[in-house]
């Protein structure tokens, strides 16, 4: 089954038109005439909004101290730990039958995702991973929740406020 983009839609005042001939052949194709469809409102979230978030993060990413620097060798890295550590991820654990076990796997998983966080103690492997904060994946308020988590976080590191890390920037968020 191929993934669903969002179709965007124009209310006339009567009816529900979709936006432009590529949104009309999606439509002609997934929906069949006189069916009952349920519409549903994705609230959309601000391309500027978005750019200044990432430019904040790198931003913070170049102010990091040496040890920092080699904790997080992008602000990508930087990102999905923060994200991880502000709450916004998934876990798993895998019980391995020994410690040792245990090490080897998390040593096997850790190439696997280089941005996961992973945590091996006695005989039980944790990891971590970032929710992805892509337009399709979150939604204007859970990403809004989760940019001004990530960025107080960050800005943390570096000694500065969220405000002052998103000035130094050049781009209001």
């Amino acid at each position: 089954m191929s993934e669903t983009l969002p179709i965007p839609f124009r209310w006339d005042g009567e009816t529900f038109r979709p936006v432009g001939s590529r949104a009309q052949k999606e439509c002609d194709a997934a929906f069949t005439i006189g069916e009952v469809h349920t519409l549903v409102e994705v609230q959309q979230r601000s391309l500027a909004s978005h750019k200044a978030y990432f430019a904040s993060l790198h931003e913070a990413w170049k102010n990091l101290d040496d040890d920092q620097m080699q904790r997080w060798p992008d602000s990508e890295h930087l990102r999905h730990y923060a994200l991880i550590k502000c709450g916004y991820a998934t876990q798993r654990q895998i019980i391995a039958s020994s410690k040792a076990e245990a090490q080897r796997l998390a040593a096997f998983i850790r190439p696997v995702n280089t941005y996961a966080l992973i945590e091996v103690r006695d005989c039980v492997v944790t990891e971590w991973t970032a929710e992805s904060q892509s337009f399709r994946s979150m939604g204007k308020q859970r990403f809004e929740e989760s940019k001004r988590a990530v960025l107080d976080y960050v800005a943390s590191l570096i000694g500065v406020t969220t405000g002052d890390l998103q000035q130094n920037t050049g781009r209001a968020a």
